[in-house]
């Protein structure tokens, strides 16, 4: 069974098995239950085939069993290929549009609202070669979003990855601002029983 991975950009590949491993990470995230790897992956090509996602020419290529990792790629090629020849800007853009959002709203689970509240983008080098961008949530994240939720009704988070290409050079920097709420404080904005915080 082989691996693909990501990490800084590059392709590495590791042949996996059950009596010899030099990393028993990858074995677990492989024989992960048989529904979760199934999901994931059934994720993984809805995602990608999605046709708002699919015309930005980007690739989803990993999403963690927990879903507080993603990685994506955008490859240079005939969808993606601007006048000159580079990744088209809204390419680089559509790459990490919904990401944190899903991974979001995977992790904090039914009871909260989460949307896409503002978002910037820096170009910093145009991009020749295929792009590679790392979403990445931890424990700690969640537990302060948690925290913060149950002070105020609503928060604003900001997030920022980077587009890289093969040699880890940040093509473009995205920094995504994300809206989180409480289900019961926007129901109750909804009913005009109250405001949210």
């Amino acid at each position: 069974m082989r691996v693909w991975d990501y990490e800084n950009g590059r392709k590495n590949h590791q042949c996996l098995q059950s009596s010899v491993c030099a990393n028993r990470q990858d074995v677990e995230e492989v024989r992960g239950t048989s529904e979760s790897l199934l999901t994931r992956l059934l994720l993984r090509r809805l995602y990608n085939l999605w046709p708002c996602y699919w015309g930005t020419g980007v690739r989803l290529k990993y999403i963690a069993r927990d879903f507080r990792e993603m990685r994506l790629e955008v490859p240079l090629n005939w969808r993606t290929r601007n006048y000159v020849g580079t990744i088209f800007g809204g390419s680089m853009y559509g790459a990490v549009d919904p990401v944190y959002m899903l991974m979001l709203i995977k992790n904090l689970g039914p009871g909260y609202e989460i949307w896409d509240k503002a978002a910037t983008i820096r170009f910093k080098r145009p991009g020749r070669s295929t792009l590679h961008a790392r979403f990445t949530l931890d424990q700690e994240e969640l537990r302060r979003i948690r925290e913060e939720l149950a002070q105020a009704g609503s928060i604003d988070r900001v997030y920022v990855v980077d587009l890289t290409d093969n040699e880890g050079t940040v093509c473009a920097t995205v920094e995504k601002t994300i809206h989180i709420r409480r289900k019961e404080t926007s129901d109750r904005a909804r009913k005009g029983k109250g405001k949210p915080d």
